[in-house]
Order: C-alpha cells, then sequence, then structure tokens
C-alpha cells in the first residue's frame, strides 16, 4: 500500500524553527516529485514547496522564501520541510503529496490533486505566543 506520512508538526513560538518529515512506505520516493502544501481554516490550500526528482530543482510559494527549505533523504526515502522564523500566519495543517510529471530537475507545485500517486493525513502547524 502506498502510504506517506507527515511528523514534527507541533506548537511553536513566533521565529522558532520546526523540522517536517514526510515518510514513503510501499513506494519509492526516488520516483516522484513531492511537494508540500497547507490549509489554515477559512483559508484556501496553499502550495507551500515542491522538490524534483533528482533533489536539484525547488520550489518555493513567496511567503515562505528564505525561512523554508526542503530537502531529500533518498536513503531513508523521506523529504524533509525545514522551516526557520514561524510566523503565526504559517499556522496551518501542513500535508506532502508525491506526484510525477518529466524533467528531472525541476518542480513545480502540483494543483490537481487528481494526480497524486500518494498524499499524507497531515500535522498540524501552530505558531503561537
Amino acid at each position: 500500500q502506498l502510504q506517506l506520512v507527515e511528523s514534527g508538526g507541533g506548537l511553536v513560538q513566533p521565529g522558532g524553527s520546526l523540522r517536517l518529515s514526510c515518510a514513503a512506505s510501499g513506494f519509492n520516493l526516488d520516483q516522484y516529485k513531492v511537494g508540500w502544501f497547507r490549509q489554515a481554516p477559512g483559508k484556501e490550500r496553499e502550495g507551500v514547496s515542491c522538490i524534483s526528482l533528482s533533489g536539484a530543482g525547488t520550489d518555493y510559494a513567496d511567503s515562505v522564501k528564505g525561512r523554508f527549505t526542503i530537502s531529500r533523504d533518498k536513503a531513508g526515502n523521506t523529504v524533509y520541510l525545514q522551516m526557520n522564523g514561524l510566523k503565526p500566519d504559517d499556522t496551518a495543517v501542513y500535508e506532502c503529496a508525491a506526484w510525477w510529471t518529466p524533467a528531472m530537475h525541476f518542480c513545480t507545485m502540483m494543483d490537481d490533486e487528481r494526480r497524486y500517486r500518494a498524499r499524507g493525513q497531515g500535522t498540524q502547524v501552530t505558531v503561537s505566543s
């Protein structure tokens, strides 16, 4: 069974850091592009970041550029999202998803959920003092 499991969410003060993990089971995550998405109550779902098949290409939402970093751990079959300088506006449920498109070194967020090969259940991130 193809599965993605997120972890690492929690409560953090403004300016703090968290590292989210997206662990795959049942398939090789290297063969897919992976993205992080978030949704806050009353707001639309937003693409946060994605990483290419090779790991060399990444994309970030303007709201998180310079603060968040996405990376792959091929040996661990996991993708990480390092979040620094967290703000209250970053509060949301964060979800990872995997999809395939051509271009090994290029990635853009995939908004068409029908194209996901797998997606996780989400992890809550709350930024508050």
